[in-house]
């Protein structure tokens, strides 16, 4: 979140820069502020009290000395009205304080000055591009046929289970699953992350420091009896790890990687471009994050989107980065380039990453700081970015590898699959 600093100090440029996500922020900003002034005029009303009966108890304790026992009993009972008034003037300002903090909650994050203008994904930028759309038969399949034509995936099975959206994978289908997340999780590793196996499950409090909560509480699947959320990466357990911590200087950047499997409600969701694999309730991921000083994080951003592009790059894939516009970029991102590979046999683009940096926006809520070398505490940045997530890479990877005699399987898989051909 944003912190009181910011939009005290910078309100118009505050406003500015949240038009360009299409955030009208000027009336809550206002009542921020407005509250702001109270809990401060509420604060000095409250040490001031404190003072007067810290003044006053000192008097007290020289008339008991001096004898004047009843002197002191009766500013006793002063003091106990100035007790009540007090504890009526900390309960004002905590009440204030919870006010603050939940409009601040729902104000999203500073879009980068590089975030173009538009409304939606059709006025997201291109900036790079690679590798070459194979060339397919007029016989080519979609990936679901492939799936059901080779015993890949069962998404009927799933329905009957549990519902759609989780299919289910089977022989060479499942293998390939194992083979990708073990071949992200090892490119991770020789890159430079530690590995974390996070739970799947995370409290309140983690929602709301990664700002899952309250913006997509109704994309989360809710365990209520516990009051748990599924996750819907592996984003939200890793980066809570440094939740109400303070690192040393010294200790960053801290870069890690985790697989999870992945949870989301997709509300709303329908029709043709979600067919197959193209979006599910339940599928795989490998994520990376990074916490860096905020002079480094923007180094850390490139240095991501170059790994990223190293993988679709070893699978073989037709792939671009789109710079994302204010009209797409999440609620808690600073910057997003998503990564999007070509389904050959769909002809369409498939989007299969999306790496951000947050700045402090996470930090903020998480209060995930680092002491610098003047042991000042400052807020640290987060990133994060998919690594990659698995279902529409398994599609493209289907669609574009298809043959007459099966579908090949890249290079860089085979001894993670031990085979070269699906037939």
């Amino acid at each position: 979140m944003l912190t009181l600093k910011q939009i005290i100090e910078d309100r118009d440029e505050v406003i500015r820069r949240l038009a360009i996500k299409h955030f009208d922020a000027t009336a809550i900003l206002d009542e921020v502020i407005y509250l702001d002034k109270q809990r401060r005029e509420t604060q000095q009303s409250l040490d001031a009290s404190l003072a007067e009966q810290n003044a006053i108890a000192k008097e007290i304790g020289a008339l008991m000395k001096a004898g004047k026992k009843d002197e002191a009993e009766a500013i006793r009972v002063r003091v106990a009205d100035m007790k009540a008034a007090s504890h009526e003037l900390e309960e004002k300002k905590a009440e204030l304080e919870n006010e603050i903090r939940t409009h601040l909650l729902l104000i999203p994050n500073l879009p980068h000055p590089s975030v173009p203008e538009g409304n939606g994904a059709e006025d997201n930028i291109c900036i790079s591009s690679g590798g070459s759309v194979p060339d397919l038969s007029e016989q080519k399949l979609p990936h679901w046929e492939l799936a059901k034509k080779y015993d890949l995936i069962d998404f009927e099975l799933g329905v009957k289970i549990t519902g759609a959206g989780f299919p289910v994978y089977k022989g060479k289908g499942a293998r390939l699953q194992r083979a990708l997340i073990n071949f992200f999780l090892d490119e991770a590793r020789n890159a430079g992350f530690t590995e974390i196996e996070p739970p799947y499950l995370v409290n309140e409090d983690s929602g709301y420091g990664t700002g899952q909560l309250p913006d997509k509480e109704g994309q989360m699947y809710h365990a209520t009896a516990d009051n748990l959320y599924l996750i819907p990466t592996a984003e939200v357990p890793v980066t809570n790890i440094f939740r109400d911590v303070i690192l040393s200087e010294d200790e960053l950047p801290v870069r890690l990687t985790a697989y999870s499997a992945c949870f989301r409600r997709e509300a709303g969701s329908y029709g043709k471009d979600v067919r197959g694999l193209n979006r599910l309730h339940q599928f795989n991921k490998v994520e990376i994050v990074c916490v860096d000083k905020p002079e480094h994080s923007y180094k850390q951003l490139d240095r991501m989107v170059d790994y990223v592009e190293s993988l679709v790059d070893k699978l073989g894939l037709p792939w671009r980065i789109l710079r994302l516009c204010g009209g797409d970029i999440s609620f808690t991102s600073a910057l997003t380039y998503d990564f999007e590979v070509y389904s050959a046999a769909q002809e369409r683009w498939l989007e299969v990453s999306s790496v951000s940096n947050f700045e402090s926006f996470q930090a903020n809520r998480l209060k995930c700081r680092y002491r610098n070398a003047d042991k000042k505490v400052e807020l640290c940045h987060t990133l994060n970015g998919s690594a990659l997530a698995l279902p529409r890479i398994v599609a493209a990877l289907l669609e574009n590898n298809q043959t007459a005699e099966g579908i090949r399987i890249p290079d860089c898989l085979v001894p993670y699959t031990g085979f070269t051909m699906i037939d």
